[in-house]
């Protein structure tokens, strides 16, 4: 029997009537409309809740077409360029979608701009380069042969990203594309509230306001053929105005250069180890945006509607981690759920009434076509945030899309009849409460809790060679039985480590913003650490944790892990090596696992370290004693059941919590157990499309045996 509540579907123009049939078997409480769609009035009237997306500042070009001067704009770096003489030319929009990006021909160049000599690092005097604006051109004067020149220059963003991928995804054809406006325009900024205040009073049947998003698009930038060529969903580059960079030099005292937003042709990912400067128009920017959300939600409240925030497209300066975010009066924040990792994001957001995730697969004609079945997709996704789902619920669940194309799919149908089923069981079982979690664990980097659940990401929940056997430890730790938070090294600089902490983790590549680089140079940092961890504290490090080149050592807790890396500069002392050990209580149920990409040259710093994995060399997992505490080290975690497993395992043995490993653990690391002792339960959860046995062991010895279906839940009562 299908039950109620806790849903939202979406819906179309001319889909009234499968729109109702869809909604009762799912129990959909609630109604979306998706981008490029609207709601019939016969499914406004079906007694849903009603929400209807909002964009800020897109779908008006009957204002911003007579404004151009006031969409968003970016800081671009062009290719670079070769001078062969005294003379060379860098055209500006080589390899960038000129449909997308225009630049300012209508601000000062030799203000806005900057030429750089890319093999010395200088400034080109302005006085030395003209702009063509009839060709976008920058020719530079008395160059230096065999250097290589760029310009980084402004540019208007006049097709808005998001709805330039929905077109170009669902083939819109000659639809008209829509221009963003930045509302730090006055003109503008007047333009979208009053805009708004009547859209209020025109939309009496909307119940909720689900802003996608507000003011500001995350980085995302295409070339020539359409393809992505810059994406970072944590990015500021398209947020700047020659208007807010000479604000923001009046407030703080000093002007941001263009390379503030290139740099270097990384565009500040969240990779890189933030500067001053980031972080100051990180805040500078917040200041603004959040003032004029606020605005928009106190309108929203005013007429008795709810605000609900999307986790994406111009979400950039709400940042839901960050100090203040509270003090919005969201009512809620809706993300898409990717994974268990994305599914902590959303769910672990303070300051909101709700949480709602958007499931996977969007119902776009990419997955919902001929010969697929969406319905495998659909429950990979639910099986990945279920687990996380235990640990930290969301309140409600949802698609988006077309539903048409859904409904075109009965399997797909029933998959998500069963899924909203199952979520809103979950819920009535557990209260809406979390899982009980047993250790706590603490995630180490520069850019701690304003980045929590946002660590080793570049795209939204997208895979990428040389961030998965990071990116691995978060999704294990999304639905293991710990209680996670994010520290920053100003944290621990400032306040030492917390004292309910049981485990620090800190990993990444070397001179990235989660490794740390060079603030383990910092005398008291490390030894704040060392001696936490020798009064009892547990350090896991992954990949080059701590690592700097700094007196002989690159790995700073090196003494801390047991394990440091060779920099081909001690190549002339010998290295010992102990004997890898068989027997040892993180390995004891090691199959199958999966270091990812390897970490060339890990080396035993003595024989004393405990190894338990090497290969061709170097060292992929090793423990080792530290006072009281102990130091883990593993070279990289994928994620998988059984890499989550050994991830597990390695927290309790590095906290010695040996002992309390076994209650409410399973002997299947493809199912996972969740406890909740206040509601006297239990249930183990099958994470595979496979049918799974496995026992569990209670906290008085006792053991219960299980064989669950593929995708299966199964309670336990406990007495």
């Amino acid at each position: 029997m299908t039950t109620t509540g806790r849903f939202t579907i979406p819906s179309e123009e001319h889909f009234a009537d499968e729109t109702k049939r869809l909604a009762e078997l799912w129990g959909a409480d609630a109604i979306r409309n998706s981008d490029g769609t609207h709601l019939d009035e016969a499914v406004e009237r079906l007694g849903k809740k009603i929400y209807s997306a909002y964009f800020p500042t897109r779908a008006h070009n009957e204002w911003i077409s007579l404004h151009m001067d006031e969409t968003p704009q970016v800081y671009l770096l062009t290719q670079r360029v070769l001078a062969e003489a005294d003379t060379v030319t860098v055209d500006l929009m080589e390899r960038f979608y000129a449909e997308q990006l225009q630049p300012n021909r209508d601000a000062d160049p030799h203000r806005y701009w900057e030429v750089v000599d890319r093999t010395t690092g200088e400034v080109v005097d302005p006085e030395r380069w003209d702009f063509d604006a009839e060709h976008d051109a920058v020719t530079i004067r008395g160059s230096e042969a065999m250097h290589e020149y760029t310009v980084s220059f402004l540019a208007y963003i006049i097709w808005d990203p998001v709805e330039m991928y929905n077109h170009l995804t669902n083939d819109w054809g000659d639809k008209e594309h829509e221009i963003p406006f930045d509302i730090y325009h006055p003109a503008t900024r007047d333009f979208v509230f009053r805009t708004f205040g009547q859209w209020l009073k025109d939309n009496p049947q909307t119940d909720v306001v689900r802003f996608t998003t507000f003011f500001y698009q995350f980085t995302l930038i295409f070339d020539q053929k359409h393809r992505e060529k810059i994406v970072d969903w944590f990015g500021c580059a398209c947020t700047v105005s020659p208007r807010a960079l000479d604000d923001f030099e009046a407030l703080h005292g000093y002007r941001l250069r263009p390379e503030d937003f290139v740099d270097e042709g990384c565009y500040n990912s969240t990779w890189r180890i933030p500067r001053k400067a980031q972080h100051d128009w990180i805040a500078f920017l917040a200041t603004f945006v959040r003032a004029n959300v606020k605005k928009l939600v106190d309108e929203t409240h005013a007429a008795g509607k709810e605000a609900m925030m999307f986790l994406g497209d111009q979400w950039i300066g709400t940042e839901p981690y960050m100090e203040g975010f509270d003090e919005l009066g969201l009512d809620a924040v809706v993300g898409s759920v990717g994974d268990g990792t994305t599914l902590r994001m959303i769910a672990d957001i303070p300051g909101v009434r709700y949480t709602e995730g958007r499931f996977l697969p969007y119902f776009f004609p990419d997955t919902f076509h001929e010969g697929n079945d969406p319905s495998i997709e659909g429950l990979d996704n639910w099986r990945k945030a279920r687990r996380a789902i235990l640990r930290s619920p969301i309140s409600r669940m949802g698609y988006g899309g077309y539903l048409s194309l859904a409904a075109k799919f009965p399997k797909f149908v029933d998959t998500v009849t069963a899924i909203a089923d199952e979520f809103r069981d979950i819920h009535e079982r557990t209260g809406g409460k979390p899982a009980e979690g047993e250790l706590n664990v603490a995630i180490l980097n520069c850019w701690g809790r304003m980045r929590s659940w946002m660590a080793f990401t570049v795209a939204h929940a997208l895979p990428n060679q040389q961030t998965y056997s990071y990116y691995g430890i978060l999704e294990a730790l999304s639905g293991m039985r710990v209680n996670v938070r994010f520290i920053s090294f100003d944290d621990v600089l400032e306040r030492g480590v917390d004292d309910d902490v049981d485990v620090i983790i800190n990993a990444g590549p070397e001179r990235t913003s989660f490794s740390g680089g060079d603030v383990w140079r910092d005398p008291r940092l490390v030894s704040t650490i060392r001696r936490w961890v020798r009064g009892g504290g547990a350090f896991v490090g992954v990949g080059q944790p701590t690592s700097s080149d700094w007196q002989g050592r690159f790995f700073q807790l090196a003494d801390v892990l047991g394990v440091d890396q060779e920099r081909f500069q001690t190549l002339s002392v010998d290295k010992y090596w102990p004997a890898v050990t068989d027997a040892n209580f993180i390995t004891e149920e090691a199959t199958d696992v999966d270091f990812g990409e390897p970490i060339l040259n890990v080396y035993p710093i003595d024989e004393d370290v405990t190894l338990l994995d090497v290969k061709d060399g170097r060292v992929r997992l090793a423990a080792n004693d530290y006072g009281r505490g102990r130091g883990v080290y593993i070279s990289g975690l994928p994620y998988s059941a059984a890499n989550a497993r050994l991830l597990e395992r390695a927290l309790f043995y590095a906290s010695r919590n040996e002992d309390r490993y076994a209650a409410w653990s399973s002997t299947n690391p493809e199912c996972e157990v969740a406890h909740f002792p206040e509601r006297h339960l239990y249930c183990v959860v099958n994470n595979t499309d496979q049918m799974q046995t496995t026992r569990v062991q209670r906290a008085d010895g006792a053991i219960d045996d299980f064989t669950l279906a593929p995708s299966a839940i199964a309670w336990q009562e406990l007495e």
